[in-house]
């Protein structure tokens, strides 16, 4: 597997970020599967462009050149604390994807913003998927918030927050939390 970045450039790739999103479910996100009309929106709303925010499709190289197997978005970059919105396509998932395509774009967005300390990403307490992908990729479980997830028609559910800090990031250690203080 071979995976590579390329950013999206959203009025030349507006119909297939559309068909990406809307053909696809998402059950961990907060929309589970957006409809063509919801991404039309993001999309002319700016959530996929500069300046606060950057999307980069993931591709899988050993599949075919270019071949768009997912896509993540750096939002609210102009913060400074970039939050992660990550989504593997359904046919590509459970292969590693995810973990390959956060190190990439951790790097890539820590290059291209020596302003950035820290980069963020939060997920519901049951995707034990994504949990798995912020380990491995170097990001540090930082905060539980209880019931902090709404879920449609149920209860809401515990949500967690994993970052990485461009010194673990550069040094290539992980700083622990200090829970006990």
């Amino acid at each position: 597997m071979t995976i590579t970045l390329s950013r999206v450039d959203p009025v030349a790739d507006a119909a297939e970020l559309i068909a990406l999103l809307s053909t696809n479910r998402f059950p961990f996100h907060s929309s589970v599967q957006p409809t063509r009309e919801e991404v039309a929106r993001r999309v002319a709303r700016g959530d996929f462009s500069g300046p606060a925010n950057e999307a980069y499709w993931i591709q899988d190289a050993s599949i075919g050149e270019g071949h768009r197997v997912g896509l993540i978005v750096f939002e609210e970059i102009t913060d400074g604390t970039p939050l992660i919105d990550l989504r593997i396509a359904e046919a590509h998932r459970g292969r590693g994807l995810g973990r390959a395509a956060l190190r990439l774009a951790t790097a890539t967005v820590f290059r291209a913003h020596p302003e950035l300390n820290r980069i963020e990403g939060n997920t519901r307490i049951d995707n034990a998927a994504m949990r798995r992908v912020f380990t491995a990729a170097g990001y540090v479980k930082e905060a539980h918030y209880r019931e902090g997830w709404p879920v449609a028609g149920k209860p809401p559910l515990d949500a967690v927050a994993y970052a990485i800090l461009r010194s673990d990031w550069t040094e290539g250690t992980i700083t622990p939390v200090p829970w006990a203080t």
